[in-house]
């Protein structure tokens, strides 16, 4: 008796089991044959502002004997150079150290033979690095002329930027996203079809490469402004969008 219960108890699983098997089946074929057909394009687009903001790099280099007289003179000539900066109106919050080293200069002289004698420590070396960001583009010459007066005797890489691009992006997504729409309407036309709903849209930005151009040699003294070209920042968008098919 109780065989015969556990055998209808699995013949009846099976059977549930091949309903179940026998339904779902049919629901997959007809997912399959509603699957929407879609165009998937890419669009591009740029927009060119001129910069509005220029970063600089600056930096002092003292040479002595020892350490401490090498950070003496460096620090003399620095706040000669944060001074000045303040003075022509460059902000506390636009100036910003970004690199200070100590370091030992050695010498090694060579022997009688073929080798050299151990080094020695002949004096030291102090670099003191100032990142400073100039947001009125018309004083960039005369601030770095003036910086080189003080002490300055290294760096002068320029990096031209914009304070807020937002504008300049909007115009590139909204460029990009028009050429993406007309390459839908060129396949779908071609295929014989309508461009339907939106299904899916991604955004690709990056920051355009900075501008950079280096400064008059450290060490001349200038008594004109040293010119600046700016030129342009070009900003770029690719947007990825996939449209339905209305066949």
């Amino acid at each position: 008796m109780l065989r015969h219960t556990r055998a209808l108890a699995l013949a009846a699983a099976l059977s549930s089991t091949a309903f179940m098997l026998t339904s779902v089946a049919p629901a997959f074929a007809a997912e399959a044959e509603r699957r929407e057909a879609t165009i998937m394009v890419s669009g591009e687009g740029e927009a060119a502002i001129a910069p509005d903001m220029a970063l600089v790099l600056l930096s002092v280099v003292r040479d002595a004997a020892t350490a401490g007289e090498a950070l003496s003179a460096n620090n003399a000539a620095m706040a000669e150079v944060l001074a000045s900066l303040k003075g022509q109106g460059i902000a506390d919050k636009d100036m910003q150290t970004t690199d200070f080293s100590i370091q030992p200069k050695y010498r090694q002289q060579p022997t009688d033979g073929t080798g050299f004698e151990a080094p020695e420590i002949v004096g030291y070396s102090v670099s003191n690095g100032l990142t400073v960001r100039v947001r009125d583009l018309s004083k960039l010459g005369g601030l770095i002329d003036q910086a080189v007066k003080l002490g300055v005797n290294q760096g002068g890489n320029i990096v031209f930027s914009n304070d807020n691009p937002d504008a300049a992006i909007e115009v590139a997504r909204k460029a990009a996203v028009a050429e993406a729409a007309a390459k839908a309407k060129t396949l779908s036309e071609a295929a014989g079809v309508k461009v339907g709903r939106v299904i899916d849209i991604s955004e690709n930005f990056a920051r355009p490469m900075p501008m950079m151009m280096a400064a008059a040699p450290m060490g001349k003294r200038m008594d004109e402004a040293m010119p600046v070209a700016a030129g342009e920042n070009r900003y770029t968008v690719t947007v990825n969008i996939t449209y339905g098919i209305e066949q």
